[in-house]
């Protein structure tokens, strides 16, 4: 046999070989960790296994390990038969599992702090080989310690926030949006490079998240114009407060003196008859 046909002879039984490779059960989670879950609500994981008809599912097994500590611990929450005619066992009343065809799902209620940590599904094919995926499930946190701090060489505002989950930071000054004439607000929300001169007023910088939101304010001084504003204004005030009194004044002034010059030509009537 020559190298030819040698080297055909080994491509043509890796191709008949590779179906062979291909029957095997896999498993992912179709959630994207980490999953981070309000306490008080429900945790939902949802896991696709990939099954053919030669390689038959023997069990699906849920489980959690913790996160911390020297040695992580491991918890069996629930088991599943092969079969989705036959109901999965959960490990604590909270806990529920269910298995379809293709799918399987755990379900925990009244989510707790304690709960978080690596969970890990498992199939086990009839031959006692297996396949697992993980995901990370963390609490979901509400925002903590906002900061805003200033790089005066180059007119940026940064804010910073300890360790809210998915914090969504926005900007205000002087209590309204930022527009393009006081600033530029980077494409995360961070920082702040301002564009006006002189640079002051109040810059707040506005962290939410589902569970609510926090703020910090940096302070760079009243502007000259708001100043100059506010003395304008409380001159232009005054004016009119001193011309209404003084219109008044006259108005009253002349009344009075309309009242006594008819009573004295009353007076002079009578005495004349």
């Amino acid at each position: 046999m020559d190298v030819k046909s040698f080297l055909s002879w080994r491509v043509a039984s890796l191709l008949l070989l590779m179906p062979c490779l291909c029957k095997s059960l896999n498993v992912r989670i179709l959630n994207e960790g980490p999953v981070h879950v309000i306490p008080g609500s429900d945790l939902l994981l949802r896991a696709h296994i990939e099954s053919n008809a030669q390689d038959k599912l023997s069990m699906v097994t849920w489980e959690r390990e913790t996160e911390t500590g020297p040695t992580p611990n491991r918890f069996i929450l629930a088991t599943c038969p092969g079969s989705s005619h036959s109901p999965c066992a959960g490990t604590r009343p909270n806990v529920q599992a269910n298995i379809e065809k293709e799918e399987s799902t755990l379900q925990i209620s009244g989510f707790t702090p304690a709960d978080g940590g690596d969970y890990i599904v498992t199939v086990t094919h009839l031959n006692g080989n297996q396949s697992s995926a993980r995901c990370i499930v963390r609490e979901y946190e509400a925002v903590h310690h906002v900061t805003v701090s200033i790089n005066v060489s180059h007119s940026v505002l940064v804010c910073g926030e300890a360790w809210g989950t998915d914090p969504h930071f926005s900007w205000l000054y002087n209590r309204v949006a930022v527009t393009q004439t006081v600033g530029l607000v980077s494409q995360d929300g961070t920082t702040l490079r301002i564009t006006q001169n002189p640079i002051c007023g109040r810059f707040t910088c506005m962290v939410q998240n589902q569970l609510g939101y926090a703020t910090a304010t940096y302070t760079a001084g009243q502007c000259d114009t708001e100043e100059d504003h506010s003395g304008t204004i409380a001159a232009v005030v005054c004016v009119l407060l001193l011309l209404i009194c003084g219109g008044m004044s006259g108005l009253l002034f002349w009344w009075r003196y309309r009242r006594n010059s008819n009573t004295r030509e009353r007076l002079h009537e009578h005495m004349d008859s």
